[in-house]
């Protein structure tokens, strides 16, 4: 597994680590933080967060960076693998006084090389809409706090929208915006659309559209992230209660839930095709859940405290074909597993030709990761003995435990999947034996992922008439823009929201009684994930997890952003620089 040697070493920085794709590598000078790179002294402040857009601005330098640290709010050009970070010249830079930022959620839709709309979520409430480029502070959401006065723990556009988005609060209470629209001088009154098992749904009461157009009340405690389906039809959310619910966004219905091992679920993610949701939270336990078959999977242990981000790598995911020609996950052969409208079909088209009896059998790897309150990263493998249990022996499959962070790149002379079963192994590492799983697990997603898979496509409506009237007709079809981002966003325990109108059935769900239901299968009965690597890389806990093309971005709570070049990626930059970083810390 991940642990290497012990005492000193254990408590050693790493500046680099590999995996079967070759070596990631910390470029020390393409670190953005505060301009004085002083640690954050994060005591009692929220999480740092990141939010990533591109602009498609003429010079081929288009990514842009927000980040928040403390009361401060920081807009840079994110120049990744390619030039150094240059902290004096922020695009903007705002502090807040009496609160703080606790997220932030570009809009890919409308983003330009002049113009960038900016959701920003803060600990007393409120939303603000500010443009960064232009400086300008369009809109303030929430503003007196009539709607709800608890921290803001996620929020972002709907997907496909130029003007809806989504805000959870602490409170446990999710609310629906247009940007269009103001937030009335008064409380908002409500009325109950649906209810169902520990949710339900109200529409504003008004004369004139105001917002929320919408109000969310799921489960107990905290809702500390949601999550939209690649195609933005389904909603996952995570709550202090420790349950993942997964809703359909049109419909307003619930599709299915999971429980925690124990205590809250803090981040959640879904994997590029939109078949498979991945948990983190206070177990230390990362969970899969399958979306068609709506249960879990499998569960990674790695980290030694609270998971505090989860996200699929769509650059490293892979699709095979198991004959002699080998696919080695390269940009150009899966340049579409991109969390993307157009891309996302494309992945899902080709995943799902695993599941077809008419073409040659496809060989599927998801590649995620989580970072943790421990300071450490962890990178895993879901493979085929753990998505495919009870496909026959004689097919090649991956191993159990994925992993020798030793392995050969793909195609550079390791084992093929397609050819035998031996796999990833070099010399001097031998491939640890199976963990044990039981043998009366459910049967998996191969016999029935046809029926459902429909369920995935189309688009979310995009009028609020359609959510008043549980329309599902009538859908557009939406360009969505290659999305690069990722807003994570950790609650704590709260008190509930001052709004008396609350109409879910509070029913305490006794941790006792869903432990070894499919709600909650036992450790024994699923198969228990070890991570391919799993390193220290931060002094204090990390609170961000970006997946890009030619790089992985973390960030802790000290406020350093990270840029991991990926294995091929580091260029000269990363040659010059590394040279003069000290070995073994962050500079």
């Amino acid at each position: 597994m991940a642990a290497e040697g012990g005492g000193k070493e254990m408590n050693e920085i790493k500046t680099q680590f590999t995996t079967r794709e070759g070596l990631y590598k910390l470029l020390s000078h393409s670190e953005y933080s505060r301009p004085n790179r002083v640690p954050f002294n994060s005591q009692g402040s929220n999480p740092v967060r990141v939010s990533f857009v591109n602009v498609n601005d003429q010079s081929g330098n288009g990514d842009r960076l927000c980040f928040n640290v403390g009361r401060e709010l920081y807009f840079y050009i994110y120049k990744g693998v390619r030039k150094a970070a240059d902290l004096s010249k922020p695009i903007d830079k705002r502090i807040y006084k009496g609160t703080q930022p606790t997220c932030h959620d570009f809009n890919h839709l409308t983003a330009t090389a002049e113009s960038v709309s900016l959701l920003v979520g803060f600990s007393a409430g409120q939303v603000q809409l500010i443009d960064p480029i232009k400086k300008e502070t369009s809109k303030l959401f929430n503003e007196e706090r009539l709607i709800d006065k608890s921290r803001v723990t996620c929020v972002k556009w709907v997907p496909g929208s130029e003007s809806l988005f989504l805000v959870a609060h602490s409170s446990g209470n999710m609310y629906l915006y247009n940007v269009e629209h103001t937030c009335g001088t008064t409380a908002p009154h409500y009325q109950l659309l649906k209810q169902g098992e520990s949710f339900a749904v109200h529409t504003c009461k008004s004369k004139s559209t105001r917002n929320p157009l919408l109000k969310w009340t799921v489960g107990e405690g905290a809702l500390n992230e949601f999550a939209f389906s690649p195609d933005g039809k389904f909603l996952a959310c995570v709550s202090q209660d420790g349950f993942l619910r997964v809703f359909n966004f049109d419909s307003v219905e619930l599709y299915g839930t999971m429980k925690s091992y124990f205590g809250g679920l803090l981040c959640v993610c879904w994997s590029p095709d939109g078949k498979y949701i991945v948990t983190g939270g206070e177990d230390d336990l990362v969970t899969v859940w399958s979306f068609v078959d709506c249960r879990v999977i499998a569960r990674g242990h790695g980290h030694k405290s609270w998971v505090s981000v989860v996200a699929f790598d769509p650059y490293t995911t892979s699709v095979e074909e198991s004959d002699p020609m080998e696919f080695s996950g390269s940009d150009e052969d899966f340049q579409d597993l991109h969390f993307g409208r157009d891309r996302a079909n494309s992945t899902q088209s080709r995943l799902s030709k695993r599941n077809s009896t008419d073409s040659r059998p496809v060989s599927v790897t998801y590649r995620f990761g989580s970072v943790g309150q421990d300071t450490q990263l962890c990178l895993w493998d879901l493979t085929e003995d753990i998505l495919f249990p009870h496909q026959p022996l004689s097919r090649a499959r991956t191993h159990t435990n994925v992993m020798n962070a030793t392995s050969p790149p793909a195609g550079s002379g390791g084992t093929n999947p397609g050819s035998n079963g031996n796999s990833i192994t070099t010399p001097g590492n031998s491939v640890p034996p199976p963990l044990p799983r039981s043998n009366s697990l459910p049967h998996s997603a191969v016999s029935n992922a046809g029926s459902k898979s429909s369920v995935m496509d189309g688009a979310i409506a995009s009028g609020v008439s359609k959510f008043a009237t549980l329309s599902l007709h009538d859908r557009k079809e939406r360009h969505h823009e290659k999305d690069h981002k990722r807003n994570h966003s950790m609650g704590h325990i709260s008190s509930k929201s001052s709004d008396k109108l609350n109409l879910v059935t509070k029913t305490k769900t006794d941790p006792a009684k869903t432990l070894g239901t499919p709600l909650c299968p036992r450790m024994e009965d699923v198969p228990l994930l070890e991570p391919l690597i799993c390193k220290k890389i931060a002094h204090e806990r990390l609170t961000v997890l970006i997946f890009l093309e030619d790089c992985i971005v973390t960030a802790c709570q000290e406020g350093f952003i990270c840029t991991w070049a990926r294995p091929g990626k580091v260029g000269l930059l990363s040659s010059q620089t590394q040279a003069n970083s000290p070995s073994g810390t962050v500079v």
